[in-house]
């Protein structure tokens, strides 16, 4: 059984920055590509980053730039390191991962983490 544990989030003000942790267990994590999404109040979830095996990344232009993902196969554990944070980042992110593919295609992740909030004010 996989089981993807996040980092807790938390509270920045605009401009700042916060890295989030997504480790998977129960499974080879190298086996995985892995995916961060966000979901704000009445809002759908939505795509910010995929890394696949070999490491190559995808970013949707909302966030290119300023969030980079990461994976460190030895500790089973992907990173997403958001910078210039901006009010409309706040949202409760989630890990996943896909044996399958990356990208921004939610149902081509099997597992997902339980979501962490980040808030960041103006």
């Amino acid at each position: 059984q996989v089981t993807l544990v996040e980092s807790k989030g938390g509270w920045v003000q605009a401009g700042g920055s916060l890295t989030l942790s997504c480790t998977l267990s129960g499974r080879t994590f190298s086996s995985y590509a892995m995916g961060w999404f966000r979901q704000a109040p009445g809002k759908e979830r939505e795509y910010v980053a995929g890394i696949n095996w070999s490491g190559s990344t995808d970013y949707p232009e909302s966030v290119k730039g300023r969030f980079t993902i990461v994976r460190d196969n030895a500790k089973s554990t992907a990173h997403l390191h958001m910078n210039s944070l901006k009010p409309e980042d706040t949202a409760v992110y989630y890990c996943a991962a896909s044996l399958d593919s990356s990208g921004s295609y939610l149902g081509g992740y099997q597992h997902w983490g339980q979501g962490t909030q980040v808030t960041v004010s103006s």
